[in-house]
């Protein structure tokens, strides 16, 4: 027997859409174009933003079994994450401590170790060195308790997020995750969902522009041509900046009389959920996109759309959804698209800054918020803290 698919609610949580709720909270600002070009303040980023932030790796369903394994490579790192006996995580940096190369270049299934396949060293799950070809010709005082630096992990919402940097780095998941997140975007039950497919592309843009491109609704009208009465409606979007991360609930698509009757921004409105530093959650009432900005270079990202779907035997959901996704990667194609123009402007000498209206009040607020971060690690590091 089917049983007819109920798209999740705002339950008790937050109200996000009423007459006295403001719909911006922001102004206009200006942010300088070094910040999307210099390779210098990459590196910067690289060390005091990327590296020891919660970012998300993949997805729980890819490390169903002991020994299934995760390869994840960007921001100039390469490292493995593995699922254990007893269930729980491991993860280390993907770099052989003997002479430095990769020591596994994909992911797979059912591993019982890790062997680097330059000279057979080989590795636990947790990266200690558990054999060594001629142990015996090498420095046994550096050979012992020989381990990989650990990656630190944790599962919410069905997905894997890891700190590169390390364990005790970043604060625990749910702290950085804050009350706000867990509530309103832990309302969608991801962990209840399953990946339907995933696209990819390379792009020759700083990582920050994918994340500003899906953190205003201003470009809709030009770029995807959406109607009138969408534009007119996308107006009445509600933004909230929370500590370092931000939503905005935009009611397209007769989304705002609804809203109007029965507030429940979950089950009518489009929500987006910007997760610092480099996520973006696009939520529809019955289905979720992730876009995930991972940076390669100072001037090229690993762009990454994730489709995530309820389990239903609906068929009328499974159509409907499989005809919005249908449309939707033809929406996503268009900013890629439109990057290519961004590419192409980036190294003009008069490309100087970015000029932001209030409704556009996510992006600099992110802006400024890296360029903090980076401003108090540069401070810690002068003062030998």
């Amino acid at each position: 027997m089917t049983t007819q698919f109920v798209p999740p609610t705002r339950g008790d949580g937050p109200l996000r859409f009423a007459p006295e709720i403001p719909n911006t909270p922001g102004k206009s600002e200006t942010i300088p174009s070094s910040w999307y070009t210099d390779p210098e303040r990459f590196e910067l980023e690289r060390k005091y933003v990327l590296n020891p932030s919660w970012q998300i790796m993949c997805r729980s369903e890819e490390l169903q079994n002991t020994g299934d394994h995760v390869v994840w490579e960007g921001q100039g790192e390469t490292i493995v994450i593995t699922r254990k006996k007893d269930g729980s995580l491991a993860g280390f940096h993907n770099v052989c401590l003997h002479r430095g190369a990769r020591i596994v270049r994909d992911s797979g299934e059912c591993a019982r170790r890790f062997k680097c396949p330059w000279h057979d060293w080989v590795y636990d799950f947790d990266g200690k060195v558990v054999g060594v070809p001629d142990r015996e010709d090498f420095d046994q005082d550096i050979l012992k308790g020989l381990q990989a630096h650990q990656v630190e992990l944790a599962e919410w919402g069905g997905w894997v997020w890891g700190v590169l940097d390390g364990p005790g780095v970043a604060p625990p998941l749910d702290e950085w995750l804050g009350e706000d997140i867990l509530t309103d975007l832990g309302a969608y039950r991801m962990e209840d969902m399953f990946l339907k497919e995933k696209l990819t592309w390379y792009v020759d843009v700083n990582w920050k522009v994918v994340v500003d491109a899906f953190n205003e609704f201003y470009h809709a009208p030009a770029l995807h041509h959406i109607p009138p009465q969408d534009v007119k409606d996308g107006r009445e979007m509600r933004i909230f900046e929370f500590d370092r991360h931000s939503m905005m609930v935009v009611p397209l698509k007769g989304a705002l009389p609804k809203l109007k009757e029965n507030p429940d921004h979950q089950s009518v409105a489009i929500c987006h959920y910007t997760i610092f530093p480099t996520s973006v959650f696009n939520n529809n009432p019955e289905h979720l996109q992730l876009f995930r900005s991972v940076p390669v270079a100072h001037n090229k990202t690993r762009f990454e759309t994730w489709e995530l779907w309820y389990k239903s035997d609906d068929p009328d959901y499974l159509e409907r959804t499989q005809r919005h996704w249908d449309h939707l990667k033809i929406v996503v194609g268009e900013d890629v698209w439109t990057w290519e123009d961004i590419a192409a402007a980036s190294t003009s000498s008069y490309y100087k800054q970015n000029f932001f209206n209030d409704r556009e009040c996510k992006i600099p607020k992110f802006h400024n918020m890296v360029n903090r971060i980076i401003e108090e690690g540069i401070a810690r590091d002068l003062a030998g803290n």
